[in-house]
């Protein structure tokens, strides 16, 4: 059961993923150019993530650096992919668009796209007419369930007003 840990942390490392990212745009303390900057801190994080981790591991466990050409294709793909989603979400964030609001889309919305294409990459047995019906539901409801959270979010306390010390 590692698989269940590993998604249920990365389910937490995302949903932690557009409040630092929002927070971190807000922080920049430039509301013309500020979610750009936010997103060059993201690309340097990935650079160490994703590129020197993944090389100490390849090097340490000594395996071949030998990557077919359809695998890297692939796989830049994906990385394109995840790289424009992440944009996406900080051009959503300065449309006026909130982190509980902004993520509980793409997260409902992603599962949806995920089934669909996998299902046209890789058609089940039987065809469409033997998808269970609970699958159809499954979709409905994760879309469902993204659009309520979205609308009936609870608004955020007013901040606390500072006492006047007296200085």
């Amino acid at each position: 059961m590692n698989w269940l840990a590993y998604a249920l942390m990365t389910a937490l490392f995302f949903g932690l993923y557009g409040i630092f990212l929002h927070s971190g745009q807000i922080a920049m303390k430039d509301p013309a150019m500020g979610r750009y900057k936010a997103f060059l801190f993201v690309g340097i994080a990935y650079l160490v993530v994703a590129i020197i981790v993944p090389l100490i591991m390849l090097k340490y466990q000594g395996t071949a650096l030998a990557f077919p050409m359809k695998g890297i294709s692939l796989s830049f793909i994906a990385g394109v992919l995840g790289a424009l989603g992440a944009f996406c979400i900080l051009l959503a964030f300065g449309a006026k668009g909130t982190p509980a609001a902004v993520m509980s889309i793409v997260f409902a919305g992603a599962p949806v796209v995920n089934a669909i294409v996998s299902m046209s990459l890789h058609p089940p047995k039987g065809g469409v007419s033997a998808i269970p019906w609970q699958f159809f539901l499954g979709i409905l409801l994760a879309a469902l369930g993204g659009c309520l959270v979205t609308m009936y979010k609870p608004a955020p306390a007013p901040p606390a007003a500072v006492a006047d010390k007296g200085v």
